[in-house]
């Protein structure tokens, strides 16, 4: 694995990418709940969708500094399947009731 990521993921200054990664995907819908009624965010789903994001991007970074740097790759595709697995299933409820 390429030692620049690696020093990245290991200093603590990642976190604030992340809340700022995460920040700026947040004002996606905020900006299209403007222009168009198609997007109709509640502060809850903000919050959600924030812890969600923010919440999957640490976990994979403390996940990151414990595993070899060629797990990385299918452990950073893991991340990026259940992130979408629990945004879908929030969303409309694929397998459970929970969005619905």
């Amino acid at each position: 694995m390429n030692a620049t990521i690696r020093n990245f993921i290991a200093r603590n200054s990642v976190f604030a990418w992340i809340a700022l990664g995460t920040g700026l995907v947040l004002l996606v819908p905020l900006v299209a709940m403007r222009f168009t009624d198609a997007v109709a965010w509640s502060a809850m789903d903000f919050v959600v969708m924030g812890a969600l994001l923010a919440g999957m991007a640490s976990l994979f970074v403390l996940v990151a500094r414990k595993v070899p740097g060629r797990l990385l790759l299918p452990i950073g595709g893991l991340f990026l399947l259940g992130f979408l697995y629990l945004w879908a299933e929030l969303a409309v409820g694929i397998f459970t009731g929970l969005g619905s």
